[in-house]
């Protein structure tokens, strides 16, 4: 939401001149520590805004200077104007607020732009939800945005993957929406400031503590989620076995695999005229490779770990041992 709000700062300092950092700070419900730097953010991209000190002071543009919307590309207008974008705005409690925008924006364009923009939004729709998604319950994500906003700590209760609950008092230092899911992103006192990422859907409870923390000058949220996600999913899927499978069933083991599991290196036999594929895949434990292989039968062989072999084994015979009765 930071380059929403650098737009909004950037219009105030427009349109009403002389401005005070504490009235900016008021307007756009953030610290003046955040104001602070937003305006060191203009400043380094080439917006001349300068500090007049003294009584009556403020913080100004250079006289005459004005934004140009303009200057915008047609794809850059198409970008602005894509439909489906704003899943997660809804969750924050921004999507009407997104349309007004959207509007002013839009009355704001040159005219040879607004056909192409509406154009845009009725061509191409983002869906930013996954597959078979079911909403999750997410009640403390108002307050968790407030305190990240403002740089104000937290106290959750959470509970984690294995259903273990845990107490937890967090500096939160921003929130992450990945297919719909959200997660928060910040530093525990109980894991000795190291970065965590909490799910927000497994928070049980939260509340927003009195005292501020001091935000690091150099954390960049895109910066730190793209390796994060990236090591994340390496660890998820570290179970790796080797199958044998018939070409002709490849499709067929595409369909049910999907995006779910992450092949690693495939080889291809010819035996007899007909053609065998060694396929490696990842998935994230044996009880998973067993449960996602069984339905497969005998169309697939699990060449390694033998351990899955032994596994798949004994399941088929107590399942052939329970219908048999």
């Amino acid at each position: 939401m930071r380059a929403d709000r650098l737009l909004v700062l950037l219009m105030l300092l427009q349109t009403r001149g002389r401005v005070t950092a504490q009235s900016l700070a008021k307007r756009l419900e953030v610290s003046e520590r955040t104001i602070y730097r937003d305006l060191e953010a203009l400043g380094m991209a080439g917006v001349p805004v300068y500090a007049e000190r003294g009584p009556g002071g403020g913080w100004r543009l250079l006289e005459d200077y004005r934004t140009n919307l303009s200057r915008l590309t047609e794809a850059e207008v198409h970008t602005l104007f894509l439909s489906g974008a704003e899943g997660p705005l809804q969750d924050l409690g921004l999507g009407k607020t997104r349309e007004d925008a959207l509007l002013k924006l839009l009355a704001a364009l040159p005219s040879v732009y607004r056909r192409n923009a509406e154009m845009a939004r009725q061509r191409v729709h983002l869906d930013a939800t996954s597959w078979f998604h079911h909403e999750e319950a997410v009640p403390y994500l108002p307050l968790l945005q407030e305190a990240v906003w403002n740089d104000r700590r937290l106290y959750i209760v959470y509970r984690h993957f294995d259903e273990s609950i845990a107490e937890r008092h967090v500096n939160p230092y921003g929130l992450v929406a990945k297919a719909s899911i959200w997660y928060l992103v910040g530093t525990s006192d109980e894991s000795g400031g190291e970065m965590r990422v909490y799910r927000v859907g497994r928070i049980q409870s939260a509340e927003m503590l009195p005292e501020h923390f001091e935000r690091p000058q150099d954390f960049n949220l895109p910066e730190f989620w793209r390796p994060w996600i990236a090591a994340f999913e390496k660890s998820r899927y570290a179970y790796r076995v080797t199958l044998r499978v018939a070409g002709g069933y490849m499709n067929e083991l595409a369909y049910a695999f999907g995006d779910d599991i992450h092949p690693a290196e495939q080889a291809t036999d010819k035996d007899n005229d007909n053609e065998q594929i060694t396929l490696s895949l990842q998935f994230e434990s044996l009880s998973q490779a067993r449960a996602r292989l069984f339905g497969l039968g005998t169309r697939v062989e699990v060449l390694e770990p033998l351990e899955l072999r032994e596994s798949l084994a004994q399941f088929a015979a107590e399942i052939a041992q329970f219908y048999g009765r």
